[in-house]
């Protein structure tokens, strides 16, 4: 496995997000077999593994902290704090809590369950408008001081957000989404990175599952999985959509890689400090998205996905009303 650098934590250039193992995409997984899953991933190169609070609440940070256990001393476990949820029931207000002793409680809450004794890097998972970005960063500055937290990062922040946040305890990462499916992130967050030496972590690397080629139109989802809230996944939009994915799978089928293997290989290509994290709950799907590494995209591959996404607007919005409202972006 390739190995690249995220604010000077060397990881892998693949991470695997953990979040569909316990939440969001229909009944969680057995768990048993996800901790196989997660074991495997280390076997085959995988050293940076995505987790927060809020998948379950608190059911995602127990399997990945219990998988992670016998490896813990040769990974990196990033999680987030963030979201309004009482530590003791895991009930969930809908809102935001960033305020410094809340962060720390969860800080600690998060530790005792992924057993450890340091987070890798703790992400803000998404901005708190009630509380200064200032006040945020402190509190992560305290705890890196502490050695309870290694590197800290901030998930679907605006440009100046990022930027007081920096000033205070530098960044190692800013997570969001992005993918040939959805690319907010170059217009100013990308560049923003570059300038200030910030890794770039991409979730839904692979348009929440649109970009494998496997979902069309016609495919139902589970009555519990997000998508089905998603506007970009109504089926007048996959349908439209659909346009994209046929110029992955061209690419695709000349370079003979997968459809996923292309959406990663791309996002790889960007910028050597890019650093996805695809989600799966099977090890096929491990695999496949792991061969992405070896996948060399070349300036003409490049070019054909350039200039068909030039040509193509996709349709409907990447979240709900409500989940659009809690980014930065």
């Amino acid at each position: 496995m390739k190995t690249r650098k995220i604010g000077g934590l060397e990881v892998s250039a693949l991470g695997l997000g953990c979040m569909s193992m316990s939440s969001a995409y229909g009944p969680p997984a057995d768990k048993a077999e996800m901790i196989k899953l997660i074991r495997a991933a280390h076997d085959r190169g995988v050293t940076l593994f995505d987790t927060a609070e809020a998948y379950g609440p608190f059911a995602n940070e127990d399997l990945v902290g219990e998988a992670l256990v016998p490896i813990r001393d040769q990974v990196a476990i990033a999680t987030k704090f963030g979201f309004d949820i009482d530590l003791e029931t895991g009930a969930r207000s809908g809102g935001t809590n960033s305020r410094p002793e809340h962060i720390r409680q969860v800080a600690e809450a998060s530790l005792k369950r992924l057993k450890t004794d340091r987070i890798d890097i703790l992400y803000q998972h998404r901005v708190d408008p009630d509380v200064p970005i200032e006040d945020v960063a402190g509190a992560l500055k305290d705890l890196i001081a502490e050695g309870k937290v290694k590197h800290w990062g901030l998930s679907e922040a605006g440009t100046q957000t990022i930027r007081r946040a920096h000033a205070v305890q530098k960044l190692a990462a800013v997570q969001s989404e992005y993918s040939l499916f959805y690319r907010g992130a170059e217009a100013e967050i990308l560049p923003l990175c570059e300038e200030l030496g910030i890794g770039f972590v991409p979730f839904s690397p692979l348009g929440a599952g649109f970009l494998t080629g496997k979902i069309d139109e016609n495919t139902k989802f589970d009555a519990t999985d997000f998508r089905n809230l998603v506007p970009r996944f109504s089926p007048e939009a996959r349908k439209a959509n659909m346009a994209l994915v046929e110029v992955v799978k061209s690419v695709a089928g000349r370079i003979g890689a997968t459809p996923a293997q292309v959406a990663l290989a791309w996002l790889l290509a960007q910028k050597p400090w890019i650093v996805p994290i695809p989600g799966t709950t099977k090890l096929h799907r491990l695999e496949e998205n792991l061969g992405a590494v070896d996948v060399t995209l070349t300036v003409q591959d490049l070019g054909e996905l350039a200039d068909a996404l030039a040509k193509i607007e996709v349709q409907g919005e990447r979240l709900p009303e409500a989940g659009l409202k809690m980014t930065g972006l």
